[in-house]
């Protein structure tokens, strides 16, 4: 069980290690992400906005500095809602996992890469629109079915009733990944917080952890032993699968980028995309950007 959010700059700089646990843990555990929905719709606007996102983007700088992701340059607004990307992920699911891995990720390079929160459903689809293997008017009805909705406010529900492993939790570093307590008196799982359970139990890795921690807690719920990495995958072979790459996850990769694959620059390293990756905004605004193209 994963719990996380679209907008969510900690679940951002998690994504490379969640990636590579998916990728060596194929066919041997089943993986079900929740949608914990951040910024939500009946939140009050921010009395000034302006420093609203001032204070965010430097809170966003700190978590990706510390992470090695990638930021936007500059940040236009913060989301004012979570929901409408959360939707889109949820029913992007329907369509395969490749599918919802890659919309997922367009969903979050909008806050992170291009500085342009996919905050409403008209932002959504255009961050999302010539996604490889993506049915666009499936997804333009399932957003609105009524049992996607309701799938996504289970998940908020589910969000928000964490275990008592993670109650007052206290730890080392920037996000040991304690509840968040919420405005009604309750509490909210920190984001992204894992949950591995299997006939040998049950534990919870909250909050900004190692590769390490999330296999060693896999392995730990696991009825057999999990098998030994392979070998380390080629950086055309992720970008095959994934479409885009960070820094982090090219760090784990072998070989070069393949012909034709675009750098696009942000405030902390480049994104590399694939070389067919040319109809979506992260190309576009690299071919706005000086030295882009």
């Amino acid at each position: 069980m994963e719990y996380t959010d679209p907008m969510c700059p900690w679940s951002w700089a998690a994504e490379p290690r969640l990636r590579a646990l998916l990728r060596e843990s194929d066919g041997h555990c089943r993986h079900r992400r929740v949608f914990g929905i951040l910024f939500d719709d009946d939140e009050e606007p921010a009395p000034d906005p302006a420093a609203e996102t001032a204070w965010y983007a430097r809170y966003v700088e700190q978590i990706t500095d510390r992470a090695g992701a990638p930021r936007a340059a500059r940040l236009g607004w913060v989301a004012a809602s979570s929901r409408p990307s959360s939707l889109a992920a949820a029913a992007a699911e329907a369509q395969g996992p490749l599918v919802a891995e890659r919309v997922l990720r367009r969903l979050r390079e909008s806050v992170f890469v291009l500085g342009e929160p996919a905050d409403t459903p008209e932002r959504v689809l255009a961050a999302v629109a010539g996604v490889p293997g993506l049915d666009e008017v499936r997804l333009r009805a399932d957003l609105a079915s009524a049992a996607v909705r309701e799938r996504v406010s289970r998940d908020r529900a589910e969000a928000r009733r964490p275990l008592p492993e993670v109650i007052g939790l206290r730890g080392d570093g920037p996000h040991p990944g304690a509840a968040k307590e919420t405005e009604d008196g309750g509490h909210r799982y920190a984001l992204p917080t894992l949950v591995f359970t299997g006939p040998r139990g049950r534990r919870v890795v909250p909050g900004w952890r190692t590769a390490r921690e999330y296999r060693d807690a896999l392995a730990a719920v696991s009825p057999e032993p999990l098998p030994a990495p392979g070998r380390a995958p080629t950086v055309g072979e992720l970008l095959e699968r994934y479409r885009s790459l960070t820094g982090p996850e090219l760090a784990g990769a072998t070989g070069g980028p393949p012909a034709g694959a675009l750098r696009v620059p942000t405030a902390n390293g480049d994104v590399l995309l694939h070389p067919e990756e040319r109809s979506g905004p992260a190309f576009t605004a690299a071919s706005r950007s000086p030295g882009g193209g």
